[in-house]
């Protein structure tokens, strides 16, 4: 998979380098349930049209640019888990866009003539609620408008579960809030952090969120994911401690895999 960090000043050497693609647009952050069937939705369109399949998302994440760095954004991935998962979805190109206080200017029109249609988009994917271009005013009912015709879309239904939206936003208040037991009904998997231990400390990799204040069950896998141990470790939010003895040689790169918060009730029989 080819990973292209986008911006203005080098968009038009990419325009050039393009070529027909089915693209689906988004954040992306988390990489959830909702978002896995808009690019489940664009692989297959790729397919059906023999075109490459791209993925478009944006960082810094549009509220903070938007909100002048007021908003802070928990992120739930970093770039590097982003691009690894894509990857193993069958993505050929995967565009990064620098969102900045200019990007977030363009008239809808000018950024489906230079993002998409500039970037040889044939077939446009995004969730139903994907809006773009200055304020939000462009929607996937006006896209191929925009584009003089040239670009067909696919609106994605809004994924649900159990009557409520799966988001990035819905996912970040239950982590904020302790719930990690729910989290693998709407990612799909385990909410998972990339670390450094030292032997003493972890050092959480940049773009990561992690849950509120207290103590939870764990599994730690080394940097292969072959060597698994459970684990109970306590957070304040910003740092981790384990509270179990961790073998040396786990020492270097490892994942933690966030599975369940012990309450107090559940402290006291442990204890």
């Amino acid at each position: 998979m080819e990973t292209i960090h986008l911006n203005e000043r080098n968009l038009a050497e990419w325009q050039k380098k393009a070529s027909p693609n089915v693209m689906a647009l988004g954040c992306f952050d988390g990489l959830h349930q909702g978002h896995c069937a808009v690019i489940k939705a664009a692989h297959q369109k790729a397919k059906e049209k023999q075109v490459r399949l791209a993925v478009m998302s944006f960082f810094p994440h549009p509220k903070t640019v938007i909100s002048k760095g007021k908003v802070h954004v928990h992120y739930l991935m970093p770039l590097s888990e982003k691009q690894a998962m894509l990857q193993e979805m069958g993505v050929d190109t995967f565009y990064i866009v620098e969102f900045s206080e200019e990007f977030a200017g363009l008239s809808p029109e000018r950024f489906v003539s230079e993002y998409l249609s500039g970037l040889q988009v044939v077939h446009a994917v995004a969730g139903f609620d994907f809006s773009y271009g200055s304020r939000g005013a462009g929607n996937l009912d006006r896209l191929k408008q925009d584009s003089g015709g040239r670009i067909d879309v696919t609106k994605v239904a809004k994924v649900e579960l159990r009557g409520e939206k799966i988001s990035s936003t819905c996912i970040r208040e239950r982590l904020l809030s302790g719930k990690v037991a729910e989290l693998p009904e709407f990612l799909g998997r385990s909410y998972e952090t990339q670390c450094e231990w030292n032997g003493e400390a972890f050092t959480l990799q940049a773009h990561y969120t992690l849950p509120c204040p207290g103590s939870y069950q764990v599994v730690i896998k080394n940097k292969v994911g072959e060597v698994h141990r459970e684990v109970t470790v306590m957070t304040d939010g910003t740092t981790i401690k384990s509270t179990d003895e961790i073998p040396l040689f786990f020492k270097g790169k490892l994942s933690i895999v966030w599975q369940q918060e012990i309450t107090q009730s559940k402290k006291l029989r442990i204890s």
